[in-house]
């Protein structure tokens, strides 16, 4: 008795302690191998996509259907991300960014992605323009979900830092480029103001056709030359705006965490109320809807007034806003439409912009040392300018000077990467401002200035 007492290990089981002490695999160890996601997709799933994806590509007949294309850029985007994240330090300065559109595009390059694959991605990125549908989501659903108090005044005051910026940026780059031997004029027309233009459909080619009219020289010429600086400024930007999320990590009082001013909040608990599940979703389809509609006035104001869609729509989602057209349950459904979309789909999104969109060879192109130190002097200055006129506004000086690396951005593309390296996409109504407005503004006052000077 007493030695049975004293070793109770060895008495039989109860039905329950066996059911703690073993786990069974179906369904609880099924339901754990589940929640083990590359990005968003389950590991099991994931394989099973691997699988389908290397079988429809070896025998080539790759259906060209929406499902087909989402699997595609959700597969590839996620896996390019993940690598990002697990690259020591790098992952901690935006190499999730970096890998999912840099990546993809250095593998169309050399002809590492089978065809099916990569015919599948470019004609359903340039036919289905899905990256105005993102911002259009992520837009209205940042300002709709901003305090109302103070969403003029950060309108107005983020005017400032990115006009001192661009200005400090000009002059800084222009030095440094003469410095190594560039000359102020070639420095300041095919580097300095091609990384502020907005990108390369609303900057870099409206800026090599000016060029070309006013210089007489080929339009194609000049497009190569003022390229490369577009897009390693915004590879620059990318990768100082994950550092500027690091340096927010560790001096949190630097930062809003995606609000440009103290004293923002949000007019709802956005994240008490995903976590209870309270939000119908007729609301979140109503915000979707309202997006898409916002966004297609915003064309129809380009068709009228030459007004880029998307700023146009940056506008009137503010008067939207202002005018407390929406209802709270609105807003809080075009917050879940935001999140969903920056959660989702920015990752496959990059990817198809590298497919696409992000020539690797002109990349490669602008790599030499003169390039390189004048492009990275440029954005830093940008930045860093920002930066410092944040605190004299009393602006949030991490959050502001990110929103002025969008300036040096490409486009709509790089203020998303731009953004999502700095885990703050909250701050994309901003961005577009300094991405659109600013580049506008740039590459207007430029060939106004070559016009007249020759």
């Amino acid at each position: 008795m007493s030695i049975t007492s004293q070793t109770p290990d060895h008495s039989p089981a109860t039905p329950a302690q066996r059911s703690e002490s073993v786990t069974r695999f179906w369904p609880e160890g099924w339901w754990k191998l589940m929640e083990y996601r590359i990005g968003i997709i389950p590991l099991p799933v994931y394989f099973i996509l691997l699988a389908l994806i290397t079988g429809f590509a070896v025998t080539g007949k790759i259906p060209g259907e929406i499902s087909m294309a989402i699997a595609v850029l959700a597969f590839f985007g996620f896996t390019c991300a993940e690598l990002g994240k697990r690259l020591p330090l790098l992952r901690n300065i935006g190499a999730a960014a970096i890998c999912a559109t840099f990546v993809p595009s250095a593998l169309t390059y050399y002809h590492l992605l089978p065809k099916p694959i990569l015919g599948l991605t470019t004609e359903f990125t340039k036919q289905s323009n899905f990256l105005y549908l993102f911002i259009a989501s992520i837009i209205v659903g940042s300002i709709l979900s901003m305090d109302r108090r103070v969403l003029i005044k950060g309108f107005l005051k983020i005017f400032v830092p990115l006009a001192l910026g661009s200005l400090a940026a000009c002059i800084v780059g222009i030095a440094v480029g003469s410095a190594f031997g560039l000359g102020a004029r070639h420095t300041l027309l095919y580097i300095v103001v091609p990384i502020m233009a907005g990108g390369v459909g609303e900057g870099a080619i409206p800026l090599s056709v000016g060029y070309s009219e006013i210089m007489h020289l080929p339009q194609g010429e000049l497009f190569a030359q003022v390229l490369p600086p577009v897009m390693l400024g915004s590879l620059t930007a990318i990768v100082l705006a994950g550092a500027l999320d690091m340096l927010g990590k560790r001096f949190p009082h630097l930062t809003g965490d995606g609000r440009l001013q103290p004293g923002e909040t949000d007019e709802m608990d956005p994240v008490q109320e995903e976590i209870r599940g309270h939000i119908d979703v007729t609301h979140i389809a109503a915000a979707g809807i309202t997006a898409i509609t916002l966004y297609l006035l915003g064309l129809m104001c380009r068709n009228l007034f030459g007004l880029p869609a998307p700023v146009a729509m940056l506008f009137l989602a503010v008067l939207v806003k202002l005018a407390r057209a929406v209802s709270p349950q609105l807003q809080e459904g075009a917050f879940v439409v935001y999140k969903f979309f920056s959660t989702a789909v920015t990752y496959p999104l990059l990817f198809a912009i590298g497919v696409a969109m992000t020539p690797w060879d002109k990349l490669i192109a602008a790599f030499t040392v003169a390039n390189i130190v004048t492009i990275v002097a440029t954005v830093a200055t940008l930045m860093g300018t920002g930066f410092l006129v944040a605190r004299r506004l009393k602006l949030y000086p991490i959050d502001t000077a990110i929103v002025n690396a969008c300036h040096s951005g490409q486009g709509g593309t790089g203020d998303v990467a731009i953004l999502t390296a700095a885990n703050r996409m909250q701050l994309m109504p901003f961005a577009q401002i300094a991405t659109r407005i600013g580049g506008a503004i740039v590459v207007t006052v430029t060939l106004i200035v070559l016009a007249h000077i020759g």
